[in-house]
């Protein structure tokens, strides 16, 4: 069941034991390599200790020449990078849309090889800032650039390469850290337009590698992970095997909401729109939090939709509730797959007038 109810913010007692019958002890100075013991300690063993004493640590085994590390996926809005970070993972760890700026933090995918294991770092879309929001987003992808092993540079095949294009070249010829080209969205285009997209982005800068791909038709996937992979410093596996992600609950149920929100919005939305999960519920076990009556064993998960005009809360409700009844559908599916039960999803739509470039805002909602 889906809530469309609207509700909107007005943005000295110490031990003193006597130690006088304590023996004392002889005047001569101890001239022995003995180390020092306090009266009473035990005598010192010969040999290890007995296996109940010892904590027995027990390292995997990994193939030798296993190698582990973390690949950065950067380019500008819309390129391709979530989808291919899905692709590459084999299945769905980040949000995708046809909109710019659907990434809105940093998501780690895990690829397990039998000789490697890839950390897939996908990160929003470089852009001119006009926010501080903007800038922010902007910051975390230069800072994530520093930390990882190689950085995968995707440029879409169905677009020119632009200014955008160029300003990121740029940023990436001043790092010592390997750079691979990748032409994404193949599929979109003719062989001919691939071989001339492959051409311009080769003269954007010195690459490791350049290859295309196209993760909706899962070409050349392979060919990409083997590339990437052997960037990788040798190291043993950095996560547990069959870990896919490191995303924390609560971060991907709301991120399958933002998800279906921006499916068929106007081209501001994806912009004014954040999302927060302020309540994930389990009657089973959660004694202490306020049930939904009606609601029964289901996870209770309550939601809101922020945005920064009157407007576009309009537009997310839609006529009668139908839009976000509609959201609310769409994502309840997602979450339920995610969690493998049953939920009652309650969602709400708010407004924070300009919440993009007020920091008190930014921090409320996690930026």
């Amino acid at each position: 069941m889906t809530n469309t109810s609207d509700t909107s913010d007005t943005p000295d007692t110490s031990d003193t034991s006597d130690t006088s019958d304590t023996p004392d002890t002889p005047d001569t100075p101890d001239t022995s390599d003995t180390p020092f013991r306090f009266p009473g300690d035990a005598e010192p063993m010969d040999g290890p200790p007995p296996a109940a004493a010892r904590a027995e640590l027990v390292v995997p085994e990994v193939p030798e020449g296993f190698r582990a590390g973390f690949a950065c996926l950067v380019g500008r809005p819309n390129a391709g990078k979530s989808t291919l970070t899905n692709a590459l993972v084999g299945t769905k760890v980040a949000i995708t849309s046809g909109r710019p700026q659907t990434t809105r933090h940093n998501v780690r995918g895990v690829v397990h090889r039998d000789d490697s294991q890839l950390v897939l770092v996908d990160t929003p879309g470089l852009h001119r800032p006009r926010t501080l929001l903007g800038k922010r987003l902007n910051d975390l992808v230069r800072e994530t650039l520093a930390d990882v092993d190689v950085i995968a540079f995707c440029v879409p095949a169905n677009e020119r390469v632009g200014p955008g294009d160029r300003f990121i070249a740029r940023d990436l010829a001043e790092t010592r850290t390997p750079v691979v080209a990748v032409v994404t969205k193949t599929d979109t285009v003719s062989r001919e337009a691939v071989a001339a997209q492959l051409l311009a982005v080769d003269r954007l800068g010195e690459w490791a590698d350049v290859v295309p791909v196209s993760a909706s038709r899962g070409r050349q996937i392979d060919v990409l992970t083997d590339v990437l992979v052997s960037h990788l410093p040798s190291s043993p596996p950095l996560y547990p095997t069959g870990e896919i992600t490191d995303e924390p609950q609560a971060v991907m149920i709301g991120e399958l909401v933002r998800e279906a929100a921006l499916e068929g919005v106007r081209d501001e939305l994806p912009h004014s729109l954040a999302v927060v999960v302020d309540e994930i519920l389990d009657p089973t076990t959660d004694t202490t939090g306020s049930r939904v009556k009606g609601a029964g064993a289901r996870l209770q998960v309550r939601v809101s939709l922020v945005v920064e005009r009157d407007s576009q809360k309009a537009i997310i409700i839609g006529r009668g509730g139908s839009r976000l009844k509609e959201i609310g559908i769409t994502s309840r599916k997602g979450i339920e797959k995610l969690v493998g039960r049953r939920v009652y999803l309650d969602l709400h739509v708010r407004t924070a007038k300009d919440w993009q470039s007020d920091p008190k805002a930014l921090a409320r909602l996690g930026f």
